[in-house]
C-alpha cells in the first residue's frame, strides 16, 4: 500500500507582506514614544538645574546674611563668580536705605560656557533686604 504524504492547508508562518505590515505599525508606534521620552528627559534636566541653582542661590544668601551680621559695610556685588563648576552666581547690592540694602542673588548654569551668567542662563532670582543689626 503506498500512502502519499499530504500537503498540510495550513500556513507555517507569515508572508513577506504581512511582516512589512507589522514592521510599519510598530515603527508608528516607536516614534511618538522616542519623541516622548526625549522630552521628558530634556525635561528633567531642566528641573534639576533649576533645583540645583535654587539651593546654589539659597546657600549664596545665608552665606551673605551671615557676613552681614559683623561685616554690614562689606560690598557683596559682584558680576560673575563659579559657584559649583558650570553653575554661575551673579550677585547685586544696592542700598536701600542708610540702615537697609538690598541684595539680589541670581544663579543659573551656564549654557554655553563663555563664564558670564547672561539672560537666558539665569533660572533662579532671589532678593532680600538686610538691616543694619547694630
Amino acid at each position: 500500500m503506498i500512502v502519499k504524504a499530504q500537503k498540510s492547508k495550513a500556513c507555517k508562518g507569515f508572508t513577506l507582506t504581512e511582516v512589512l505590515v507589522a514592521a510599519m505599525l510598530l515603527t508608528l508606534v516607536m516614534v511618538p514614544i522616542l519623541k516622548g521620552l526625549t522630552s521628558a528627559h530634556a525635561l528633567d534636566i531642566k528641573v534639576e538645574r533649576r533645583m540645583r541653582s535654587l539651593t546654589l542661590a539659597e546657600a549664596k544668601l545665608e552665606d551673605i546674611r551671615g557676613r552681614s551680621i559683623y561685616n554690614y559695610s562689606l560690598d557683596f556685588n559682584d558680576p560673575s563668580s563659579s559657584v559649583d563648576g558650570a553653575y554661575l552666581c551673579r550677585l547685586a547690592d544696592t542700598s536701600a536705605g542708610v540702615d537697609l540694602r538690598s541684595i539680589v542673588v541670581s544663579v543659573g548654569y551656564d549654557e554655553n560656557s563663555n563664564g558670564v551668567l547672561e539672560g537666558g542662563e539665569v533660572e533662579v532670582t532671589l532678593k532680600t533686604l538686610i538691616a543694619r543689626r547694630w
